[in-house]
C-alpha cells in the first residue's frame, strides 16, 4: 500500500499551484460532490430515472448540459492544433456541423421527444422488425456506446493527461486517476439529473475559465509583439501568417477544409454530439425533456451557444501561442519537468499558455478544465451506461430484471467504460487523430440516419449494412492505403504501426471522406432496393405513433386505407418545408454571429457590422417563423 501511495503521489514537483488555487479546486469538488449526494437517492429509483432524471427536465438545464458536455478538456487542445496547423479556416471540419444540429433542432428534436424510448438504440426494434430489428439494437448499443463512446472518452483523457502533466507536473496514470475516481463518484451516484445540475455549474466555470485563459494569453505576448491589437495586425502583415486569419480557406485548402465539410460532411457522418437525425448523448436529453417545445429549446440553445459563443476564446490563445511557443521543442524546452514528450504537439500549446495565468485565476481555470472534463466524461458515461444496462442487459441477457438492478448494471457499466477509455487515452497522442478517425468511421452513414424517418424502404439490413461498410472502408483508408512521403507504415493511433499492402494504390486523402460516403451510400441503397421492407404492422404503429411526414410514407398511409385499416395518427405531421427553412435561418444567424465576433477582434469594421446586420435580420425572421403557427 505504501509504494503504491508513493507511486500514486509522485512527480508533482512541476505543479504550478499557489496554495490558493488548490483551495479553489478543493471548493469545487466539494459543491460538484454535494449537488451529485443531494440527488442520489431520486435517480436510484429505477432506469428511467438514473438514465433520464424522470422525463420532466426544462429546455434550460438541458441545453446547458448539451453544450457543457460538449465544452471538454480536448476541444480547447483541438481548437488549439487546428489552427496552429491550419489557421482559423480550418474549424470548418467542426464549424460544418451546424447544419445537421439546426436540422435536428427543427425537425428531429420533436420526432425523437415524441417517440418515447429510455435509449435512442431501443428506436429500432420501434422503426424495424423482425431479427435483423433486434440485431441491430444490441449491436450498435455495443458498437456505439463501447466502441465509439470510449474513444471518444479517450480523446478528452488525453488532454486531460497532457494538462495535468504540463500545469501539475502529474504522471499520466495520475492524471487519470485522480479525475476518474471523482467522475466515477458523480456519475455512479446521482445518475442523469446529477450529471444535469453539475452540468449547468460547469458551463458557466468553464466559459470563466476560458475567457480568462484568453486574457492572460494576450499578456504574455512578448513585448515585441506590441499586444492584442500588434498581435493581429502582424499576424494580418507577415507573410509567415499568411492567411492565418481568413476565415475562408485560401487556394487548395478551400476544397479539403471547408467545401468538402459543407457539401458532404455535415450529412454523411456520425459524430458524436453532431449525427444527422440526433443520437447518442443529445437524444438522451430530449427524451429527458418535459415535452417537445422543451427539447427543441434545448437543442437551438445548444447549437447557439456551441458554435456562436465558446470559439473564440480558445482561438485567442491558440493564435497567442504562436509566438510565445512557435515550435513543438519550445512547448517542450519550457517544462523541463516533463518526463513524457512524445505525447507533446500543437495541441499541448493550450495547456503551456495556462502558465502565464497568476495565483487564483489558475486555480479557476483548472477548477473550469475539470469541469469540463466531469461533464463531458460524465455525460459520455451515464448514456453508454444506459445503452449497456438498458440494451445489452434488460433486453438480452436478463429480460426480467428488476428497476434497481438495472440501475446497479448501469452502475457497473460506467466504471467499466471509465478503465477502457483511459486505457486507450494512455496510447493516443493527438486528439486530432482521434476526431478524424472517429468521422471516417461514421461516413456514409449520415443520410440513412436522416432518411430513416421518413422513407419507409429503409430497414435494420440497411443501416448495419452502412455501419460495417463504412467501418472497414475507413480502416483501409486510414491504416492501409496510406498517403506518399509516410514511412511505409505509419498510422494514425499512437505508436501502432500497420504496413500498406505492398502495390496497393495510394489514395490522396482529400479523397478519402468522399470515397467512403460514395461507397458506403450506394452499399446501403442496393440493400434497401434487394432486400424485404419492414413488416407493414411496424410502419403503420411507427407512423401512428411518430407521423414524421413528408411523401416517402404515402405508400403506407394508401395500402392501410386500401385494406380498410386507415391510419390515425396521434400527432401532427411535420412541417418539412418550414423546419428547413428555420434550419437555413439559424445557420445564417449563427454563422454570422461567429464570424462578426471575429472581425470586430480582428478591427475590421465593415464586415463586422455587414455580418451583425445579417444576423439581426436572419435571427428576427427565424423568431418569427418560431412563434407563428403553421396555418
Amino acid at each position: 500500500m505504501e509504494k503504491f501511495t508513493s507511486w500514486l503521489t509522485s512527480s508533482g514537483s512541476g505543479s504550478m499551484m499557489s496554495p490558493l488555487d488548490w483551495m479553489i479546486v478543493a471548493a469545487y469538488f466539494i459543491i460538484i460532490l454535494g449537488v451529485g449526494l443531494s440527488v442520489s437517492r431520486r435517480a436510484g429509483k429505477n432506469a428511467e430515472s438514473f438514465f433520464l432524471g424522470g422525463r420532466s427536465q426544462p429546455w434550460w438545464l438541458l441545453g446547458f448540459s448539451m453544450v457543457a458536455t460538449t465544452f471538454s478538456t480536448d476541444t480547447p487542445n483541438l481548437v488549439t492544433d487546428i489552427v496552429r496547423r491550419q489557421g482559423v479556416a480550418g474549424n470548418w471540419s467542426w464549424w460544418a456541423f451546424l447544419l445537421t444540429g439546426m436540422l435536428t433542432v427543427f425537425i428531429y428534436s420533436r420526432l425523437w421527444r415524441r417517440s418515447g424510448v429510455l435509449t435512442d438504440v431501443e428506436f429500432y426494434e420501434m422503426r424495424y422488425s423482425g431479427k435483423w430489428a433486434t440485431f441491430l439494437r444490441g449491436f450498435r448499443a455495443v458498437y456505439l456506446g463501447f466502441l465509439f463512446n470510449v474513444l471518444v472518452m479517450a480523446t478528452v483523457s488525453l488532454a486531460a493527461i497532457k494538462i495535468g502533466g504540463i500545469l501539475l507536473g502529474l504522471t499520466p496514470f495520475q492524471t487519470i486517476f485522480i479525475a476518474s475516481i471523482v467522475v466515477l463518484l458523480i456519475c455512479a451516484i446521482s445518475g442523469f439529473e446529477g450529471v444535469l445540475l453539475t452540468d449547468f455549474l460547469l458551463f458557466i466555470l468553464a466559459m470563466v475559465g476560458a475567457i480568462a485563459a484568453a486574457v492572460f494569453s494576450v499578456g504574455a505576448l512578448p513585448e515585441s509583439v506590441g499586444g492584442f491589437s500588434g498581435m493581429m495586425e502582424t499576424l494580418k502583415t507577415d507573410p509567415k501568417y499568411e492567411n492565418m486569419l481568413s476565415v475562408v480557406p485560401q487556394g487548395k485548402d478551400f476544397i479539403t477544409l471547408m467545401l468538402i465539410p459543407l457539401a458532404v460532411q455535415w450529412w454523411a457522418s456520425y459524430y458524436p454530439g453532431a449525427e444527422p437525425g440526433g443520437g447518442g448523448y443529445l437524444v438522451q436529453k430530449m427524451l429527458a425533456a418535459k415535452d417537445e417545445k422543451n427539447a427543441i429549446g434545448a437543442t437551438l440553445f445548444f447549437n447557439v451557444a456551441h458554435y456562436a459563443l465558446r470559439p473564440w476564446p480558445w482561438i485567442i490563445v491558440a493564435l497567442a501561442s504562436l509566438f510565445v511557443f512557435p515550435t513543438i521543442p519550445d512547448i517542450i524546452a519550457a517544462f523541463p519537468h516533463l518526463k513524457d514528450t512524445s505525447i507533446i504537439s500543437h495541441d499541448a500549446a493550450y495547456p503551456a499558455m495556462l502558465k502565464f495565468l497568476p495565483a487564483g485565476v489558475l486555480g479557476v481555470m483548472m477548477a473550469s478544465l475539470l469541469a469540463a472534463y466531469m461533464s463531458t466524461i460524465g455525460t459520455h458515461l451515464n448514456w453508454g451506461a444506459s445503452y449497456m444496462a438498458n440494451d445489452v442487459y434488460k433486453r438480452f441477457i436478463k429480460p426480467s430484471a428488476s428497476a434497481k438492478e438495472v440501475v446497479w448494471i448501469g452502475r457497473i457499466s460506467t466504471l467499466i467504460l471509465l478503465v477502457v477509455s483511459a486505457f486507450i487515452a494512455f496510447r493516443l497522442t493527438n486528439a486530432k487523430q482521434a476526431f478524424d478517425l472517429i468521422v471516417m468511421m461514421g461516413a456514409g452513414t449520415g443520410l440513412l440516419l436522416i432518411l430513416r424517418w421518413f422513407w419507409w424502404r429503409i430497414n435494420a439490413i440497411c443501416e448495419f449494412t452502412a455501419m460495417i461498410v463504412s467501418f472497414v472502408v475507413a480502416v483501409l483508408l486510414t491504416f492501409v492505403l496510406v498517403r506518399s512521403g509516410r514511412t511505409p507504415a505509419e498510422a494514425v493511433i499512437g505508436t501502432e504501426f500497420i504496413c500498406r499492402v505492398p502495390g496497393a494504390p495510394i489514395i490522396n486523402p482529400m479523397y478519402h471522406l468522399p470515397l467512403n460516403v460514395a461507397l458506403t451510400t450506394v452499399s446501403w441503397l442496393i440493400v434497401a432496393f434487394t432486400t424485404n421492407p419492414t413488416d407493414k404492422k411496424v410502419l403503420r404503429e411507427f407512423v401512428t405513433k411518430i407521423n414524421p411526414g413528408g411523401p416517402g410514407w404515402k405508400k403506407i398511409f394508401k395500402e392501410a386505407e386500401a385494406d380498410g385499416q386507415p391510419i390515425q395518427t396521434t400527432a401532427e405531421a411535420t412541417n418539412i418545408p418550414k423546419g428547413i427553412l428555420q434550419m437555413v435561418l439559424g445557420c445564417f444567424a449563427v454563422y454570422s454571429a461567429l464570424f462578426a465576433t471575429g472581425y470586430y477582434l480582428y478591427g475590421s469594421w465593415l464586415p463586422a457590422v455587414i455580418l451583425t446586420v445579417v444576423f439581426a435580420v436572419s435571427a428576427s425572421a427565424l423568431v418569427l417563423t418560431i412563434v407563428k403557427k403553421a396555418k
